[in-house]
């Protein structure tokens, strides 16, 4: 089963987020209380695999979930080759709409600055909020 591992947020964009475990997502909005959410944003929720995040702890970077600023970390679902356009839902409540894949970084953020390396850029997955709800560490997550 693929599931999410870790549910994280942030007061301040460009910096690493905190795992809380649990929080709600508002529909066409994003993590409450999350720096990045936003109704105008077709970048509502962020999301990255811990595979990827593995990947880089096999190059000797001391990263966790959170490091990248995802809201929600995955495992299992190989996020990042889902098509834009696909739907996603998470535990019981919770559908999202991928709507990009990777992200063009203009200035190297302060992840960049910390590691050196940032891999959102490549596989890093964004999603706007179709359904709202509650999401929590543990959860299911599937192509719906």
């Amino acid at each position: 089963m693929a599931s999410i591992i870790a549910v994280c947020k942030s007061k301040k964009k460009g910096t690493s987020k905190e795992d809380i475990r649990e929080a709600y997502i508002e529909e066409n909005y994003g993590l409450t209380d999350d720096a990045h959410a936003d109704s105008a944003s077709h970048r509502q929720v962020s999301l990255i695999a811990i595979e990827s995040i593995n990947k880089m702890k096999d190059l000797g970077f001391d990263v966790k979930p959170g490091d990248y600023a995802e809201n929600l970390t995955t495992e299992g679902i190989g996020i990042v080759s889902l098509p834009v356009g696909t739907k996603v839902t998470v535990g019981d409540e919770v559908v999202l709409e991928i709507s990009q894949i990777g992200k063009e970084c203009h200035t190297k953020c302060a992840i960049y600055r910390k590691m050196g390396q940032c891999i959102m850029p490549e596989e890093g997955v964004f999603a706007t909020v179709v359904h709202g709800g509650t999401v929590r560490a543990g959860d299911e997550i599937k192509a719906a």
